[in-house]
């Protein structure tokens, strides 16, 4: 098992449909053998650019323990998902939480 960070934007909706997003991924994580250590929602922003001609997104950042297997459906799962406008996993290093 391995810590992961995973940022990723939802499409700007309405708040009960952002939280049924943020819900989704939080249970394929726990029904692929991951944990949800933290999660945070920075809530929605600006973007930068137009993403899928979206100019506002709802951003959240989870730290999870999983893995690889876990992350990787995680990942497949959010690029077929409409509302994720964008997403990151990244494997955190261990001697980095000492």
């Amino acid at each position: 098992m391995r810590k992961y960070e995973i940022v990723y934007i939802v499409r700007a909706l309405e708040d009960d449909a952002i939280n049924a997003v943020i819900d989704k991924f939080n249970k394929l994580i726990v029904a692929n053998g991951g944990t949800v250590d933290k999660e945070d929602r920075w809530g929605k922003k600006h973007l930068a650019y137009d993403i899928k001609k979206e100019s506002e997104g709802y951003y959240v950042l989870l730290n999870v323990t999983s893995n690889a297997d876990c992350v990787k459906e995680c990942d497949r799962v959010m690029k077929i998902t409409d509302e994720i406008l964008k997403h990151m996993i990244v494997r955190l290093d261990e001697k980095a939480e000492d």
